[in-house]
């Protein structure tokens, strides 16, 4: 298939699907993320000048690394140095050329993942890099997540990347008593992508599409790696149970539909039935986990589609002991939309102002959004309005504005 446009298009679904796996893979054999980046991006460049003409590879990804083995190799030969790192990319794409593929592709996701997390990195910029460099995200929408300015993330990932390459860290996953130091961070980062490509689907950015996929298949990979990690099932199980409820969030209509409203029917059972399994397994550790802790806040709410009715004395609970435990803006946040939904809307907005000193919230949406709802509740309807709008103007998912306008004129 010849053609700029289909040329295009596969490589911007390499882009999305495989990019991490890419880099992993090219970094982990020179151990420079930035030099594989550098090469990957001209693997890039040089297939959307190659594929119109000639025509899209039959493996894409498999040209693409082979590309960027090349330029990596080149560059080493021609500094006269990393000579063992050069023989084995020389010898990976000897396979290569011989076999017409990588017939095994090894997945070095999770060994990166672990390497963005060692303790010599800023404990602060840990997430982001796992974020950019096996996730493929760019530093701007890092930036927005964390809340920082942009060019501010991006000295701080350049800076991570050169200390990994100067220092020389063995990239290999780490034995099990050091695992146990890196696996929050890497939980946290895995969660931080299934967010960023949750909001992907539902219209904030089509780049990131199958990013929660790919966050899902790294739990799955987490959980079968450390099958005595009651955390990583907490996650998966975490991630499944939010996924269950994703047709549901939209109607037939493409409208956004709140979690209190949207039809239990709808909820994909297999997908909650995993989630309790993997839940029940990690309890029997009677280790408390954030993820398990979250997990079990979203069992509460699909055991609607059983009761018909949400335990908000559960719900309280749980949350005031993962607010104790991991107190979070986001968490926080949450635990006041709680508050709210249990009928308190007094005790969600003290817990909102509570939170109101802090300068990111400024341009925190679901603040604002729990915030106009708690408003409303209370009666006070101007400033619902008002806390609507922001709420809006604070999301590029054009459903959810639709939805949050909407409140804001209907008189809140």
């Amino acid at each position: 298939m010849t053609g700029e446009g289909p040329a295009r298009q596969a490589a911007a679904l390499a882009a999305r699907t495989s990019y991490g796996r890419l880099l992993s893979l090219l970094s982990a054999r020179t151990r420079d993320i930035a030099g594989a980046e550098d090469a990957l991006s001209e693997a890039f460049a040089a297939a959307l000048q190659t594929w119109p003409e000639r025509g899209v590879p039959d493996n894409p990804d498999a040209w693409l690394l082979t590309a960027a083995r090349r330029t990596l190799l080149n560059a080493a030969r021609h500094q006269g140095t990393r000579d063992a790192a050069a023989a084995e990319i020389a010898r990976r794409h000897a396979m290569l050329a011989a076999e017409g593929h990588d017939p095994a592709f090894s997945d070095e996701r999770l060994t990166l993942l672990f390497v963005c997390a060692h303790p010599a990195i800023d404990a602060g910029v840990r997430t982001p890099l796992m974020l950019q460099t096996v996730l493929g995200l760019d530093a701007a929408r890092i930036a927005a997540a964390f809340l920082v300015a942009p060019a501010t993330m991006s000295q701080r990932l350049v800076r991570a990347k050169a200390k990994i390459r100067d220092a020389g860290l063995r990239f290999a996953l780490p034995e099990p008593e050091e695992r146990a130091g890196r696996l929050g961070d890497v939980l946290d980062a895995v969660y931080a992508a299934y967010g960023t490509g949750w909001d992907s689907r539902d219209g904030l950015d089509a780049s990131a599409g199958g990013l929660a996929e790919e966050a899902i298949f790294l739990g799955r990979l987490l959980a079968a790696l450390l099958p005595d990690e009651p955390e990583a099932k907490g996650l998966l199980a975490l991630m499944l149970y939010c996924e269950a409820r994703r047709e549901a969030r939209r109607d037939r209509a493409g409208r956004f539909v709140p979690l209190a409203e949207q039809d239990p029917a709808r909820w994909s059972r297999a997908m909650i039935v995993e989630a309790e399994g993997l839940l029940t397994a990690a309890s029997r550790s009677a280790q408390f986990g954030r993820y398990q802790c979250e997990a079990a806040i979203q069992s509460v709410h699909v055991q609607r589609a059983v009761t018909g009715v949400v335990q908000h004395g559960a719900l309280s609970l749980l949350y005031d002991l993962l607010a104790t435990r991991a107190p979070s803006i986001g968490v926080l946040v949450a635990r006041a939309a709680a508050l709210l939904a249990a009928g308190d809307a007094a005790a969600a907005l003290a817990a909102l102002d509570a939170l109101s000193p802090q300068a990111r919230i400024a341009t925190y949406q679901p603040y604002w959004a729990t915030r106009a709802h708690a408003l409303r509740d209370a009666g006070r309807p101007d400033e619902a309005r008002r806390a609507f709008a922001r709420a809006a103007d604070l999301t590029g998912d054009a459903a959810l504005r639709a939805y949050l306008l909407g409140r804001a004129a209907d008189g809140a």
